[in-house]
């Protein structure tokens, strides 16, 4: 099985190629300076070379708050590229997977969304994404899209490293604690993708860690683990604004993942253990 990650230098890409290759996969990741796709007829000549038998599609624009003025690069990266990449595989019949969003839900309620829901999202990177989700409906018969949350990894920047930096400075620190979600380790997300790839279960998929929690209540164990004595003050939504409207319900459920038998994973408390035991690692080679 051959296959070819977009955005590679991410944090989910990075983890989904080193994965791969320790599965003995024969997997290829790319950056947007090996491919750009948003331009079509290299997106074209690179898939019509390397024939993937799979495609898994990790790049994205993914600035949430920029995204709101810079309209125009976030669809032409979210929309577009991933057009070009859909009808470029429709020509080799290759698997397609994209990586969707939580943001693609209203964020309202308590109840965790089901694939099935309505997305309605509520900010203009939420908005790319579901169009995104729609191109690949409406191209291929042979796609999975999954939809992901909260998502921390080794490679970049992500709520966790900026909260222990933050703590270097400060004693004290408000986070929001209205927004509910499910932190989730690309170390652990790798696995499943290459578990879904694996099978012709197509369609829609949730993919987090299990268990939900708030953005203080993450940060507070963040603190705990990581033995740094900081205060975390629990603030709402409103009291912090951004450019872009965050869902306050970012909860997924899992359940059709297990229904097809794929293997759940872990809670997000072990997912978050474990990355700092990772990024221990990470730094004493550094």
């Amino acid at each position: 099985m051959k296959v070819l990650v977009t955005g590679y230098n991410g944090q989910l890409g990075y983890d989904v190629v080193k994965e791969g290759k320790r599965q003995g996969i024969e997997i290829f990741g790319t950056t947007s300076v090996d491919l750009d796709i948003t331009n079509r007829s290299m997106v074209t000549n690179f898939i019509n070379d390397l024939k993937p038998d799979v495609i898994i599609h990790c790049a994205a624009y993914t600035e949430v708050d920029k995204a709101e003025d810079d309209r125009e690069k976030c669809w032409e990266v979210n929309v577009n590229g991933t057009k070009n990449l859909v009808d470029a595989t429709r020509g080799i019949n290759s698997k397609f997977m994209y990586i969707s969003t939580d943001y693609v839900y209203e964020g309202v309620g308590k109840v965790p969304y089901v694939e099935s829901d309505n997305p309605n999202p509520h900010c203009y990177y939420g908005l790319t994404k579901y169009e995104g989700e729609k191109v690949v409906q409406s191209a291929i018969g042979n796609f999975f899209i999954v939809r992901i949350s909260w998502v921390f990894g080794i490679k970049g920047n992500n709520f966790i490293k900026t909260m222990l930096r933050l703590a270097e400075a400060r004693q004290e620190l408000n986070v929001v604690g209205d927004q509910y979600g499910s932190p989730t380790y690309t170390v652990d997300l790798a696995r499943l993708l290459l578990e879904i790839i694996k099978t012709n279960q197509y369609g829609i998929y949730h993919a987090s860690n299990e268990g939900f929690c708030n953005w203080a209540d993450f940060a507070r164990e963040i603190f705990k683990l990581s033995e740094r004595q900081v205060k975390v003050n629990s603030i709402t939504t409103e009291q912090y604004p951004t450019r872009a409207k965050r869902p306050k319900n970012s909860r997924m459920s899992k359940k059709k993942l297990s229904d097809n038998g794929f293997t759940p994973l872990p809670s997000w408390e072990n997912a978050l253990n474990r990355f700092f035991k990772e990024l221990e690692l990470h730094n004493e080679v550094e």
